[in-house]
């Protein structure tokens, strides 16, 4: 797999260089701010950019600007976000301009080797990854008008890990349960959202987007 880096800390950006060359990918560009990430990606779009959040001059939503650019100009290639915190507007606004080949994870997570190289993939094959941390962030809301008490803690689970971009089958090995306790589940999500007559569209994105905060 093609892929390019935007982090402006020398020793992770070539901690990750050297990590992705061993596991056999092809690192076709390195840097160190979005403009220069951008540029890269123009010459010779990869299969997918790693970006930090904060990088020069501001250090302050630089690599999501850039990434949201990316995602608007060239909507083939993966998106891969990396960051100390949530940025829950423009993690918001990543998610809903499109679901797929994109993924927000907190920086902890790259220590975590096959957990980051996991989530690569995924966002690399078209799928989705997002950080559970996240995820939580991003479906917080009030219990007042809340949808999600129309849940069951089991359903909560399962939507959970739908929003990190698992499917069926993997939801089941995460939960250790079966995959058809998952689509029963997954059906009953349906119901209480009132999407299970949303013709035309991926009820599975919508009942994900529905919590998404801005």
């Amino acid at each position: 797999m093609r892929v390019m880096l935007a982090e402006d800390s020398t020793l992770l950006r070539e901690g990750l260089v050297r990590l992705l060359a061993e596991e056999g990918h092809t690192v076709d560009a390195a840097v160190g701010d979005g403009d220069a990430l951008i540029a890269a990606v123009a010459a010779g779009p990869p299969d997918v950019v790693v970006v930090d959040v904060r990088m020069p001059p501001t250090h302050t939503d630089e690599g999501l600007r850039a990434a949201l650019e990316i995602r608007r100009r060239w909507p083939g290639v993966g998106v891969l976000v990396l960051s100390q915190y949530v940025e829950k507007r423009y993690a918001t606004e990543l998610i809903t301009a499109d679901t797929t080949g994109v993924g927000y994870l907190l920086k902890d997570r790259v220590a975590q080797v096959d957990e980051f190289l996991d989530a690569l993939g995924r966002v690399g094959a078209g799928g989705a990854a997002f950080d559970p941390e996240v995820v939580r962030q991003l479906l917080v809301r009030s219990t007042h008008m809340d949808p999600l008490s129309r849940l069951t803690p089991r359903e909560r689970d399962v939507l959970d890990h739908m929003a990190q971009g698992h499917t069926n089958a993997s939801v089941a090995a995460h939960l250790h349960i079966s995959q058809s306790a998952v689509e029963k589940h997954v059906n009953a999500i349906f119901d209480k959202l009132d999407l299970s007559h949303a013709a035309g569209y991926s009820r599975r994105v919508l009942a994900v987007l529905r919590y998404l905060g801005s």
